[in-house]
């Protein structure tokens, strides 16, 4: 069984802009966690992580093996490791802080978590609010609850593992071909029915790759080729940021394969014997 780990594809709304695997590719092989949550519902990796734990013990009890595929290395690792046990949050303190300017918001966390602040973008509201929502409303640190990580699974399964770490100039030059393919497959008129439904835009689906840009080709705000452009570009970014976290992130003794040619039936065939 495939199990989704890609935080794009668990949504519904997403096919196109995500690349998620039509019925003729998935060739009758079950596929789990791939358009799981609708737009509407955010689904954070703690989320994910639950239902994956769900469906990897399922398959585990039919003796079967369940094999995750997907490039969000949060998803993995709070799988993997668990994940911090923050108290729910106080309502009012959230909506103080997320209506806060991410300046703001992250003079205040200098001030009052400045180990996390030295850690964050000035920029990254979502994180910087995240971080100052916690400590205000629970009195700890988003460290300190990191520090206490529960419900993890890696010492409890065996892993095989394989990193696709492809030379970098024919990784971009596949990210610019691929966003031209999926204008062509549909993505203008997926990101127009998403539009339709009036969400948040702060919510996860209306921020992914392709979302934003597509929004303003129909809003009339730019051409077809600007918006082609910047969301190739921001599809190189995502992948650049892809690549070092997990050439530097995961695990050392995962398999890293720097190659762009490669025996995928062998290549699990050598991963399941060891």
């Amino acid at each position: 069984m495939v199990i989704n780990a890609d935080s794009a594809q668990v949504y519904a709304d997403l096919a196109v802009l995500s690349a998620r695997p039509s019925e003729e590719e998935m060739q009758g092989v079950d596929h789990r966690l791939f358009g799981t949550w609708d737009g509407a519902s955010a689904c954070s990796a703690a989320d994910w992580a639950e239902q994956a734990r769900t469906v990897i013990t399922d398959v585990h009890k039919r003796g079967a093996v369940p094999i995750l595929v997907g490039g969000t290395g949060l998803y993995l690792r709070t799988l993997l490791d668990g994940i911090a046990p923050v108290p729910p949050i106080d309502p009012a303190v959230r909506d103080l802080v997320r209506g806060m300017p991410v300046s703001d918001a992250y003079a205040a966390l200098l001030v009052e978590d400045p180990d996390r602040a030295a850690a964050l973008s000035p920029t990254d509201r979502t994180r910087v609010a995240r971080a100052l929502e916690v400590v205000r409303s629970t009195g700890q640190s988003l460290g300190h609850w990191q520090g206490q990580l529960t419900g993890g699974i890696g010492n409890l399964v065996q892993l095989h593992t394989a990193v696709l770490l492809p030379p970098r100039d024919w990784l971009y030059e596949r990210c610019d071909r691929r966003f031209g393919q999926m204008l062509e497959r549909g993505a203008v008129d997926e990101v127009r029915r998403l539009l339709a439904r009036g969400l948040d835009p702060d919510m996860p689906v209306m921020r992914a790759i392709g979302v934003p840009e597509l929004a303003a080709l129909q809003a009339g705000t730019v051409s077809q080729s600007e918006a082609l452009a910047s969301s190739a570009q921001a599809t190189r970014n995502y992948a650049k940021r892809q690549f070092t976290w997990f050439r530097n992130q995961s695990p050392p003794d995962w398999r890293r394969i720097e190659a762009k040619d490669y025996d995928i039936e062998r290549l699990f065939a050598s991963l399941l014997r060891h």
